[in-house]
Parts: C-alpha cells; structure tokens; sequence
C-alpha cells in the first residue's frame, strides 16, 4: 500500500527544513535553494510518528530573503508596499476592478510624485537652485563649489540626474527582488474560471506590473521636468517654458486616466502604455534642451518656483482620496454585511492607504529637512531663529513644515489610541482569561496557584490583537486631518506664521510654534533612522529577526495590483508551486496538507488551485491558523466566510484546525453560530498548557506553546491520522 504524504508548510519569518522535519539530515526533492520541498534522506527516517505517512516539508522563506544591502534598501518601497496591500483589504462587494481600486491606484500615483518631488526639492532646488548660487553655502565644500561656477541652466540639468537615478533605484529594487523570488509559469487562459483566488490569472501580476511601471515612471517624469523649466525660466515665462508646462500638465493627466481606467490587461492599453513612453522620453529631451539654452538667471529668492504650490497640490490630492476612499468603503460596508465583525470597522482600505501617506510625508520631510540642515550647516532657519550672518535662507516647501508639526501629533494621538484600547479592554480580557481558566482547570492545588496567574495573563495578552484597530482609525483621521491646512499651504503659511497671527502674544507663539515644528523634525527623522538601524539588527540577530520579517512577509503576499514600485510577492510562486507539487503527488498517493500559521493562507490558497481530479485525493490540517480571525476579517473580499465555506465544500470536508486560547496570531475557523453543519468537526481546541503542575515523570509544569508549531503534540497526530483514514 501506498505511503500517504504531509506536505507541511511553515509560517512566516522562516524556519529551517531541519527544523520543520525535526531530523538534522534532509535533502531537497523539488524545487530549488529559495524555495524547494524537502524529505528525510532514505535509509534515516526512522520510527514514524504517525505509521503509513512520509512527511515532505516546503520551505519557502528564502523567497523573501536577499543581500543584506538589498534588504535594506527595500525599505525605501515601504509605502508602496502598504499602498498595495490596502486593496486586498477593501470589503466583500466591490468589484476587484471598481472604483474603490481606481481610487487606490491614484493615491499610489501621489505616493510616486511624492517622491520625486522631494528628489526634485533636495537636488534641484535646495542644492541647484539655493545653495550653489550663495559663496556661504558652497565655500570650504569642493562638492558644492565647482557648481557655483557653472551656467544656471547646466547646473540645473546635471542635478535633475539625481531624480532620474533615483527613481530608476527603486525600479531596480523591485526588479531585483522579483528576480530573487522567481516565478512559476501561469496560466495563458483569456477566460477566468472562478473569482478571487481561485482565479488561474490572480497572481499573473507581470504584465499589470510591467504597464503601471511605465506609468509611474512618467509621472515622475513629469514632476522632473516641470521642476527643471520652472528653475531654469526667466521671472516672465516665455512661450516655450509653457508650452514645456502644459506638456507635463497633459502627461500627468494621461496618466491620471489610464490609472482611472483600470482595463490594465486589456492589449489597447498596451499600445497607450508605449506612447507615454514615448512621450515622457520626447518631453524630457525638450525640456533638457529648453533648459540648456544660455538666459540669464533668476535671482534667487526663496524655494524655486511652484516647489511649494506642488507639494501643497499634492497634499491636497492625498487628502481628498483618502476622504473619498474613507466614504466609499462605508458605502460599501452598509451594502456587504458580515456574519463575523471586521477588524478597523471595515475600514482597512482607507487605513492603511493612510498609513502608507504618512510613511512617506515622514520619508520625505526627513530627507528635505535633514538635507535643508546639512548645507545650513547645522541650524534650520525659520520666521523666529535667523539663520546666521551671511547664511543662505534655504527654506523648504510650507507643506513639510506642517507635516513635520503633524508628526509629533501623530505619534502621541496614535501611542494614546493603543493605550487607551489596551486599558479599556483589559478588565475583558482578564474576565474572560479567568472564564477559559477555570473550565480548563476546575481543580487548582495551592501550589500551582502562581502558575494559574501566568496562564491567565498570557490567555489575556493573545486577544490583545484585535484591539489595535482604533490605532489605525487614528493613523487615517490624522492624515485626513492635513485637508484642514490646504489654504495654508497655497499661500505659503507655515507653522510659526499661523500661531503669530492667531496669539496676542506674537513673538512667543511663533517661539513655541517654532520648537514645536523643530522637534517634529527631529522626531520623525529619528524614527525613519531608527526603523533603518532596527532593521539592520534585527537582520543581523537571528533571534530579533522573527516581528519584522512576520510583517514584512505578511506585506509581500498580495501581488503588484496598485503600486509597480512595491516589493513583489512571494505568493506569485509560492502558491502555484506548492499547488503544482501536490496535484503531482495525488496522482500516486493521497496528500494531507497541513500548514503552520501564514503557512495555513498559503495552503487554503494552493487548495483553490487544484485541479477537481485531484481535491478528491487532498485533506487540509491546519494550527495557528488566522484565515477567521485576521484574513476574514480584513480581507473579507478574498478570504472571507464565503470563501472558507468554498473550501471546505471543495474538500467534502476534510479539514482539520487546531487552536490554542493562548495563541496570539491563530484560532478557529469557523464562528460559533451561522456554520455549515460539515463545520462543526473543522475546528479542534487544545488546552494549553496541558497541565498547571510538573507531571509524574518531569519537574517543570508543561510550557505554554502559544503560538508554536502543533505538529509534536497528540492532537496534531491524531488529527493527521484521522484525515489520512479518510482519504482511503
């Protein structure tokens, strides 16, 4: 008889075949180093822990892993990654290609602007356009000085490179990580057999991807060289500088309408994708052309032309999507109700998109301010701290001085949001621990009393994960907040002016405004700092590595749908090779697929990919699994109720998921009420720890598990047993 075969799937953060096999010598059988299917080499296997069953391992984590100098750089594409993941998020209705993910995709577009026009303020107008025409700010600088002696124009050109290079880095970013997580070939079918992530075509994200680059890329280029004819035009443009400006306005909106349309697949959209190419490549040459014609320069005064009407238009752009994507998703919810309540009340798109605008304003005011202190040589000027004698008044965009007031803001009403939803709640989430304690362990003896404590605290921390939701809520309140300071910004008004105009005491409201903005600054380029020297350790120490590789390998899921500059997604291959070995292995043997947390999203996600010929031959065993409790509750569209009951009805019901009350991440599948019949016996609860006192042969009570593997305990073997009895 046939040896049934456990394809075992680990979670995030990685683990070693070694480890998932629990014996030190392994060999791979499919696959390759990043991501490959491993087995005991023959001969060494040993007694089975469950008799009849071969156990395989897919290791996928190296999809995720790279050079450290590349890792670090992926941090740069932390906004778009948060951009992109914020339409998985949208709920149940809508359409995958509605106006919800239009609106997403044109927020994805600001976030590109953004950064190149923080590119643009820092090279062309801080550098070029302040700095080099001052002795002060160039002198003892032989970086700096050799530019003060080149024509305005030339100067101008040669540091609009920076913007272009810059750009190109995170194109070459994301095109080196896709190259490091490879791709397994998908289907060339036109029809789409199902929705979702049942659908043949649902991680073929290359050619969307490929376009929106194009997209992107000319936005960028549109922001680039319409910074470059407005440094380099006389105080009274001339025909050709507008000409040059209307052109740049017309290519930004071509772009905003391909981005509205949506039809990205559709082979028209190719042919429109090229002519803006074209086009953005035709308009640069012109305007490197415009700007190289010998004029005299303008006298320097203040920030380069239109810098601050740009960043204070792209605010304001930012902050009506998020308002108009914030509407639209109540639309949405009060027409899609839910049997199990959402996380962020729905308003997971809207939240994170926030999110994502509020990394990257932090990005770019550190990048603006620490440059702007730089060649200030260690003192920002502003409206009450004159810089010193001589000094050059270099003065970044009215829009940053308010995002850097709103950062520190930010933080506190955001650090408040999480407390307060800890405090509140922890009075429920005691009661209920004690609730779970004491149906577990009716009988306590005196000395296990101290240890009763300790289960109960930590059954009481493992439901703090659906508290942080009124965090997010305040992180997209915040950002929205930012409409209020539009006017300000397209006059110019900053901070310290504002409070000077509102107080009778002006000179001491403009002080107090002043330190305010200056430790905004410093605050949030302390946390950009931070988050870079913390990753850096963190990939350095394999014990820190697990928090911020669960997060970012939670992020790198989804595919390319909404930003190009996004790190690609690991499920793009992880999904279709894992349901390709599978379907492989039904065709000699029955296959019990049992996945450890995420491990258990990549598994369901295989399973919907299988052929019917082979379901008939598959079982699921899933532990620590959050498809119920995180996946259906924030990505209700994709991995809600309907689809766990698809599941199940695909598999007749063979499925299995353990859950500890300890676990912080897993937990059952399915509700306690409005469940299939057939779902009754899916979900299996374990005790843990097993035991409050030592047992006879130990001296040490059983530890608390958590949210660690299930698979050496009891009740994963008995499950795998049952499961592979059914499959014949």
């Amino acid at each position: 008889m046939t040896e049934k075969v456990e394809v075992r799937v680990h979670g995030v953060a990685g683990a070693r075949a070694e480890t998932i096999l629990d014996h030190p010598v392994v060999v791979r059988v499919a696959g390759d180093r990043r991501a490959g299917f491993y087995r005991i080499r023959p001969g060494l296997e040993g007694r089975k822990d469950v008799p009849g069953i071969t156990v395989e391992a897919y290791r996928w984590g190296d999809l995720t892993g790279g050079a450290p100098l590349l890792k670090l750089l992926t941090l740069l594409l932390l906004p778009f990654m948060l951009s992109n993941v914020a339409v998985w998020m949208r709920p149940a209705g809508p359409s995958r290609h509605g106006v919800l993910t239009a609106m997403c995709r044109l927020l994805a577009g600001t976030l590109t602007a953004a950064y190149a026009l923080s590119m643009v303020s820092v090279a062309m107008d801080l550098v070029g356009y302040q700095c080099a025409a001052r002795t002060y700010c160039t002198s003892d600088r032989p970086l700096l000085s050799w530019l003060g002696s080149l024509p305005h124009g030339v100067r101008l050109v040669l540091l609009a490179a920076l913007p272009f290079l810059a750009i190109r880095l995170i194109w070459w970013i994301g095109s080196r990580r896709a190259r490091n997580v490879g791709d397994i070939h998908q289907p060339t079918a036109d029809a789409r057999a199902a929705e979702g992530l049942a659908d043949p075509l649902f991680w073929d994200d290359d050619h969307l991807a490929g376009r929106l680059r194009w997209i992107h890329f000319a936005i960028a280029t549109a922001i680039i060289d319409a910074g470059l004819v407005a440094g380099t035009m006389s105080p009274s443009p001339d025909n050709a500088a507008l000409l040059l400006l209307a052109a740049c306005g017309l290519l930004l909106l071509s772009c905003t309408a391909l981005l509205i349309w949506g039809r990205l697949h559709h082979a028209a959209t190719r042919r429109l994708v090229r002519a803006l190419r074209l086009a953005s490549i035709a308009l640069t040459v012109l305007t490197l052309s415009y700007a190289l014609v010998p004029r005299v320069a303008p006298p320097p005064r203040g920030n380069m032309p239109g810098i601050d009407g740009a960043t204070a238009a792209l605010a304001t752009s930012q902050g009506l999507l998020l308002l108009g994507l914030a509407a639209l998703t109540v639309r949405y919810r009060r027409r899609t109700r839910t049997e199990t309540p959402p996380i962020l009340l729905g308003m997971g798109t809207p939240a994170l998109a926030a999110a994502a605008v509020i990394v990257a304003a932090a990005y770019s005011a550190t990048f603006v301010y620490r440059a702007a202190d730089l060649l200030d040589r260690g003192a920002i000027p502003n409206p009450v701290r004159a810089p010193l004698p001589g000094a050059p008044p270099l003065a970044p965009p009215a829009a940053d001085w308010w995002a850097a007031t709103a950062a520190v803001v930010g933080l506190l009403i955001a650090a408040a949001a999480m407390a307060s939803s800890l405090l509140l709640t922890r009075r429920r989430r005691r009661r209920d621990a004690e609730r779970i304690v004491r149906r577990d362990f009716p009988q306590v003896p005196p000395e296990a009393r101290s240890r009763l404590v300790t289960v109960e605290l930590a059954i009481a921390r493992s439901q703090a994960t659906e508290v942080f939701g009124p965090t997010l809520i305040a992180l997209l309140l915040i950002s929205s907040v930012g409409l209020g300071t539009i006017v300000l910004d397209l006059i110019g008004t900053g901070p310290t002016q504002l409070a000077a105009e509102l107080s009778n005491d002006k000179s001491q409201a403009a002080r107090v405004a002043a330190y305010l903005t200056d430790a905004g600054i410093y605050l949030i380029g302390a946390v950009v700092v931070g988050l870079v020297v913390f990753s850096v350790t963190v990939y350095r120490s394999p014990d820190k590595r697990g928090t911020l590789a669960a997060l970012w390998d939670l992020g790198t899921f989804w595919p390319r749908t909404i930003h190009p500059f996004a790190p690609p997604s690991y499920g793009k291959r992880a999904v279709p090779e894992l349901a390709r070995r599978v379907t492989a292995l039904t065709r000699r043997t029955g296959v019990v697929i049992s996945g450890h947390s995420h491990g258990s999203v990549l598994a369901a996600a295989a399973v919907l990919r299988l052929p019917p010929e082979a379901l008939g031959h598959v079982a699921l065993l899933t532990h620590g699994c959050p498809l119920q409790r995180l996946y259906a509750r924030v990505c209700p569209a994709y991995l809600g109720e309907h689809v766990l009951r698809d599941l199940g009805d695909r598999l007749d019901w063979r499925w299995r998921n353990l859950w500890r009350d300890t676990d912080s991440v897993g937990g059952p599948v399915f509700g306690s009420s409005h469940r299939p019949d057939a779902a009754v016996a899916v979900d299996i609860r374990i005790r843990d720890p097993q035991n409050l006192v030592p047992e006879p042969d130990d001296t040490v009570p059983p530890p608390i598990e958590g949210h660690q593997p299930y698979h050496n305990q009891k009740a994963f073997r008995d499950a795998l047993r049952d499961l592979a009895a059914q499959l014949g």
